[in-house]
């Protein structure tokens, strides 16, 4: 099928690094739709180009006017439509597969900064101590004001080892803070797992790659192994997971679901921007079927007790993941509302090893929700108190990005923070250290087990 001629990623902004949303297409031969040019603006913008090339100050080479052009044409479409020069073309190819070089983090741009969205665990700017929220204001000694989005990225990567100072402004700090990143070439792990205690089972994904489904159950094999059998309950974590490969989505997905359980669809202008995604070997597998890893997990997984671990960046990939167990009764969602990143973007070679990302479609649940601007909504809304309260409250999400596409379902509505009788703390939040996902502090994994051993005892009743 043609469709499954692309690779498809659903992730989140741009990384210093990379990780980005889209689908890769070969669209080389696909026919331009033929509209009619619009004569005026055309006529407008040749003025504009030779009074610029006539007058300005300095001399503009065609290059660099054309290329301003399509940047200005992406960039006021939506947050995620970009030019991807060569650079970032090849890094966001290199990036799917889990190793790239870099900083970490993604980011996006807010008031003319650079603002991390969230950085990737165990990578320099992570252990270096940037975290969501932050505002960039310096690249060493370079004002991020005025930069586009692209340029800043080009500046913080770097040969592995050289470093590179990041002037920050952060929430409830008086000053900026300088902070030294040591660029590296980042190898993402993308599944952790472990037996939290005997019968339960912990499963974090952070990134969803090219090999993400077969390491899922390469895990979920050895869990069971180390079980000595079947597992009581299992939690998936994908708490701060920006998104990535569409297939790893559905791989995941289908780890858990019946096989051929609809996993997404996707609706959009053209007929290769409508797709209905499966639990099935051809979604997941890039037509390689022989090889099905999925049916290679312990038969007892399909109906083991999940709970699945969400937050504010939870994002796309991982919100497709969340809203088809949530649709199919799989699984019991928890923690706080998730990014709402619900546009599918499409990588489309332009040549000299450049292309466009265009916003191609939105991406849906089983049930028909649009997770656009809106995300995923809890089960259950656990809070972090670890996190301080305003760090949730400012968090940046889908819907607050300029020109963000609109949820053609539902309403869009800011995520409503969890009471705070609801996360059985009585402590200062904004005095509490930060926890380790999967740490035996982490207090949303400990609801998680609190809830799956609930669940064991009512199934022996």
């Amino acid at each position: 099928m043609r469709r499954m001629e692309k690779l498809g990623l659903v992730g989140l902004g741009l990384v210093a690094g990379i990780s980005i949303s889209l689908h890769f297409a070969a669209l080389a031969d696909k026919e331009t739709i033929a509209t009619p040019l619009p004569v005026e603006e055309l006529r407008a913008f040749t003025e504009v180009f030779g009074h610029i090339k006539s007058s300005y100050v300095e001399p503009v080479s065609d290059k660099k006017l054309f290329t301003a052009a399509i940047n200005g044409m992406l960039n006021g479409l939506d947050p995620h439509s970009a030019y991807l020069d060569a650079d970032a073309f090849k890094d966001l190819q290199v990036g799917t597969q889990g190793e790239f070089g870099g900083l970490g983090i993604e980011v996006g741009i807010e008031d003319g900064l650079v603002k991390v969205i969230s950085p990737i665990e165990d990578t320099p700017a992570y252990q270096a101590g940037v975290k969501a929220g932050d505002l960039i204001l310096k690249l060493d000694d370079s004002l991020v004001k005025g930069m586009s989005l692209n340029d800043a990225v080009k500046r913080m990567r770097g040969k592995p080892g050289s470093k590179i100072v990041l002037t920050i402004l952060r929430k409830n700090e008086l000053k900026p803070l300088s902070i030294t990143v040591v660029r590296a070439v980042i190898k993402v792990q993308s599944v952790k797992a472990r037996l939290v205690e005997p019968g339960y089972g912990f499963i974090r994904i952070t990134q969803f790659q090219e090999r993400t489904g077969e390491n899922l159950a390469t895990a979920l094999e050895k869990l069971v192994k180390d079980n000595k059998g079947a597992l009581n309950g299992l939690v998936l974590d994908l708490r701060n997971d920006p998104g990535g490969l569409l297939d790893g989505a559905v791989a995941v997905s289908a780890a858990f679901l019946a096989k051929d359980a609809l996993v997404v669809y996707t609706e959009g202008r053209t007929e290769e921007a409508k797709m209905r995604l499966t639990a099935t070997p051809e979604y997941y597998l890039h037509g390689n079927t022989k090889n099905d890893y999925i049916q290679k997990i312990p038969a007892s997984i399909k109906s083991v007790p999940l709970v699945v671990l969400v937050n504010g960046g939870s994002a796309s990939a991982s919100e497709i993941v969340a809203g088809a167990l949530q649709d199919h009764k799989r699984a019991v969602i928890m923690g706080t509302q998730t990014f709402g990143k619900g546009s599918v973007q499409t990588v489309l070679p332009l040549g000299n090893n450049t292309a466009i990302k265009l916003t191609t479609a939105r991406y849906y649940t089983p049930g028909g929700r649009s997770i656009q601007a809106k995300g995923i909504v809890p089960d259950i809304l656990v809070e972090d108190p670890s996190t301080p309260a305003s760090d949730n409250l400012l968090r940046l999400r889908e819907a607050d990005l300029d020109n963000h596409l609109i949820n053609d379902k539902q309403p869009e509505d800011k995520p409503v923070p969890t009471p705070k009788t609801e996360t059985g703390s009585k402590s200062d939040p904004e005095k509490q250290p930060s926890v380790e996902f999967g740490a035996k502090n982490d207090y949303q994994l400990n609801q998680a087990l609190n809830l799956l051993k609930g669940m064991k005892i009512l199934q022996g009743k």
